[in-house]
């Protein structure tokens, strides 16, 4: 199965990302103050410039590297290649080791008819061959020394968040990464905290109905940077009810009304999101991920030690 991520799969997860630090922003401006508003805004400006960066840079390396590999792969003209990649160092050396498997030398045949054009013609395809396999092995090598300049960010924000966990007494609880993880947390935090035993469709109902019963205090988050527009309400809510989209800050906000109790949402390298500090009910305790799980952003549940 090819894992390696194409352009169409890279600009999805793209917009998922910029949604995603849409609904954080809106998190974050909901809870700034008078003291504390020009320090979100000024942080807030630093994550958006930040993704815009990292998109850009992934989508230029992206292309720069596709036609580097398309040409030492000796892709006939006028032929495309099938599959578009983003060139990190991992998944270059992977597809460069796949192709060198898919194209081993070919046997020398026999023939009746006089050798003395052919052996010309076999010493030729032994140059190619051999010119081509130096030059995927320059660019293994290139790319191994790249990864090793990569800093490891899952390992990074993995032990940041165990710090963290171990100065609160809490353990991390896995919850299965589908794309309910954020309902599925909350549910598990309501039976242990609250005594409540709700179902990931009954909270994604919930969140639902709660966006529009307060539709004024949600809209102005539903403005897509993309389309330079805003996203229609009732839209964004069947797709939060109905189907397997990701929830977010919104919906974290939604939840904490709901059942009248603050949430908090532990991350690395920043403070912790924290929606209706004075909801009367015990808090709900999650943990966020952004780098430690290979397909995208994750939440998991916190229990006390």
């Amino acid at each position: 199965m090819d894992c390696i991520e194409n352009e169409e799969s890279m600009l999805l997860r793209h917009k998922r990302e910029s949604k995603e630090l849409t609904g954080r922003i809106t998190g974050m401006k909901k809870q700034a103050n008078k003291n504390t508003r020009k320090t979100v805004l000024k942080e807030i400006k630093e994550l958006e410039e930040s993704l815009k960066r990292k998109h850009e840079e992934e989508l230029k390396a992206f292309k720069a590297g596709a036609g580097q590999v398309l040409e030492n792969q000796g892709v006939p003209e006028g032929k495309e290649e099938d599959s578009d990649e983003e060139l990190t160092p991992e998944k270059l050396l992977a597809q460069l080791e796949l192709a060198s498997k898919e194209d081993p030398p070919k046997p020398a045949q026999t023939s009746a008819i006089s050798n003395g054009g052919k052996t010309k013609k076999k010493n030729r395809q032994k140059e190619r061959l051999a010119k081509r396999e130096a030059e995927i092995k320059r660019i293994q090598d290139e790319a191994r020394k790249e990864q090793d300049k990569q800093p490891d960010l899952r390992g990074i924000e993995l032990r940041n968040l165990q710090e963290l966990c171990d100065m609160q007494s809490v353990k991390q609880v896995e919850i299965i990464p589908d794309g309910h993880c954020l309902f599925s947390s909350i549910a598990d935090q309501l039976k242990v905290r609250h005594g409540i035993k709700a179902t990931v469709q009954q909270l994604r109902k919930e969140a639902g109905d709660y966006i529009i019963a307060n539709s004024d205090d949600f809209i102005p988050f539903l403005f897509d940077e993309e389309t330079m527009t805003m996203k229609n309400i009732d839209d964004y809510v069947d797709q939060i009810v109905n189907t397997a989209m990701w929830g977010g800050d919104l919906e974290i906000l939604a939840l904490s009304k709901v059942y009248d109790c603050p949430i908090s949402v532990m991350m690395s390298g920043r403070a912790p999101l924290r929606m209706n500090e004075q909801g009367s009910n015990p808090e709900l305790k999650l943990v966020y991920y952004q780098h430690a799980f290979g397909l995208g952003e994750h939440y998991n549940s916190l229990h006390d030690l």
